[in-house]
């Protein structure tokens, strides 16, 4: 009987350590990890390039619209900002992206301006006394008066009957003498010996070898107000029907004198009130100065000296007609290359 308990004893046992085998073990559940959120690099956003045109307020409305655009244009073909000033302090070229300044005068200050930003590109055009030096480059100071000459010379042949021109210039000029030998080749350059037909009584009487052109002298010490009879004696006692002035004698009193005389007029300076008579201005161009100078200030070239090409302007199609004009314009610009010798055409 006791083995028999001892027996349901033990099976007792195995079948309860079978049953509790059939409970669910207990696993730890793995805590959440977190990612960490790294920010965004901030970054600093690139200044556009700033060019600034400084212009007089006082400037004639027409020449300082064409100045504007033009460089204007020039500043946004090169992705900049254009602001126009009349006026800057060295405190102001802190501006920020501040590159190129292009001053007109009278001079606002170049010298110290363009100290005040080493790294600003200056160009000055024909400010006295403003030379090319450090950061500032400089148009003008560059004489081209035997071309002007020439093609004076070379135009008024053209235009006028049986080539009666002539020229005023100042006496003991070294450049005015010059000019005065290039403007007539101009003239050789058009016609050849220019014989004419009909020699003026002058020409008989003094036994010339040449007629024309003719010139006079007024004395470095002669009152501007007294020029006016110099330019009666070419027109009055010399025939000549066009004329052509160098410019340091080019008076606006002269200039509009001459204008009622029913002479021609070449000159190498627009008046501010055009005469009557003015056929066109030979003068210094500097839009296309300007153009040709801007991707050397872009490239941050300084201290350049730059020549203007001359061009044609206040053109009378009256006078000078469309065609002549071409073969001027024609003419000027072999001179500018070079092809043509004004001292020996």
């Amino acid at each position: 009987m006791r083995h028999k308990i001892a027996i349901f004893i033990v099976l007792l046992s195995i079948i309860l350590s079978a049953c509790g085998s059939n409970e669910l073990s207990a696993t730890a559940t793995p805590l959440p990890t977190e990612t960490p959120v790294i920010p965004p690099t901030l970054t600093s956003t690139p200044t556009t390039p700033l060019a600034i045109l400084l212009l007089p307020a006082e400037m004639d409305p027409e020449a300082s619209n064409l100045y504007q655009k033009t460089v204007y244009d020039l500043a946004q073909a090169s992705g900049m900002r254009f602001q126009v000033r009349n006026t800057m302090t060295p405190e102001e070229m802190t501006e920020p992206g501040l590159q190129i300044v292009v001053a007109f005068p009278p001079d606002p200050g170049v010298a110290a301006l363009a100290a005040a930003a080493p790294n600003v590109q200056f160009l000055a055009i024909n400010i006295p006394g403003v030379t090319a030096a450090g950061n500032v480059s400089a148009l003008g100071g560059n004489s081209q008066s035997d071309i002007t000459a020439f093609l004076a010379g070379y135009t008024a042949a053209m235009i006028t009957d049986e080539f009666h021109i002539g020229m005023i210039i100042p006496k003991d000029d070294a450049d005015a003498q010059r000019a005065a030998a290039a403007f007539r080749n101009g003239m050789i350059y058009f016609c050849g010996l220019c014989k004419v037909i009909y020699f003026p009584a002058f020409c008989l009487v003094e036994n010339l070898q040449t007629c024309y052109p003719q010139y006079i002298e007024i004395p470095s010490d002669e009152d501007p107000a007294r020029y006016g009879p110099y330019a009666d004696y070419l027109i009055l006692q010399r025939d000549v029907d066009t004329l052509f002035v160098y410019p340091s004698v080019a008076e606006p009193d002269l200039l509009t004198y001459i204008g009622t005389t029913g002479a021609a007029l070449i000159g190498a300076v627009s008046p501010e009130e055009r005469p009557g008579g003015w056929v066109m201005t030979i003068q210094p161009d500097e839009i296309q100065a300007i153009q040709n100078a801007w991707p050397q200030l872009l490239a941050g070239q300084s201290g350049l000296t730059i020549q203007s090409p001359l061009g044609l302007s206040d053109i009378d199609p009256a006078l000078l007609s469309p065609g002549k004009q071409r073969l001027v314009q024609a003419t000027l610009t072999e001179l500018q290359k070079g092809r043509i010798n004004t001292a020996n055409p």
